[in-house]
């Protein structure tokens, strides 16, 4: 890079100075979070990688130099291209889990429905619906809230797999009624004003960066930050 377009040395310290509000804005957020999901957190997380991504860049450019940050996930997403005051918002939420104990979630299911059944008038009869894995799945996800499901995923014999939050901005409230019949479908990328990705693809990357540190003998090598 030539020395016309290298960043100066204040816009440096800038970005240094944008970074150290950033922390203080998620850790604020953090600290105020009304659950696992809070889109305040996912936020100020995303405005915190933004901030580590341009020090990173701008201190590269005029020293030379680079950090030890690495966010996964924010190098994929669209620049945001929705309405600045946005009126109306989508929460979209996809888990995905394994059904590595089908006894237990079974067992979990014929539960529930045996409570149903003595609280049913007598003489109604009762259609199980727990004999097998999709009917047991169906019961537990019709008795329970997501959310339940996610914090008590072992009790049903499930393991948790990749799991995603996106919170889209939209002009206006859709019509009730309007997406129902495919609610996935229209779903806008760079209308996607935060989200928080959960994978154990980050973990591994993460061991596989420690293990490209470690020299023959087990010692951490200095990183490009440290030279």
């Amino acid at each position: 890079m030539s020395d016309a377009v290298q960043p100066t040395a204040a816009e440096v310290r800038a970005a240094a100075e944008a970074i150290k509000t950033a922390l203080d804005r998620h850790l604020a957020a953090v600290e105020r979070r009304s659950g696992e999901d809070d889109p305040a957190v996912y936020e100020a997380f995303n405005e915190l990688a933004a901030a580590a991504e341009e020090y990173d860049e701008l201190l590269f450019d005029r020293y030379d130099e680079v950090t030890p940050f690495d966010i996964p996930g924010t190098e994929d997403m669209l620049p945001y291209t929705g309405p600045e005051e946005p009126h109306a918002l989508s929460v979209l939420i996809r888990r995905d889990y394994a059904v590595v104990e089908p006894q237990r979630l079974l067992a979990q299911a014929q539960r529930v429905e045996a409570v149903e059944e003595d609280g049913a008038t007598a003489g109604a009869g009762f259609d199980a619906a727990s004999g097998t894995v999709h009917g047991a799945l169906g019961v537990l996800f019709g008795e329970f809230e997501p959310d339940e499901i996610a914090s008590r995923h072992k009790e049903f014999g499930l393991e948790e797999g990749d799991s995603t939050l996106w919170v889209t901005a939209a002009d206006e409230p859709a019509e009730p009624g309007e997406w129902l019949e495919a609610p996935f479908d229209s779903i806008d990328p760079q209308r996607v004003v935060c989200r928080f990705d959960v994978s154990a693809v980050f973990d591994e990357e993460s061991d596989d960066d420690l293990e490209d540190d470690l020299d023959p003998d087990g010692d951490l090598e200095p990183s490009d930050a440290d030279r």
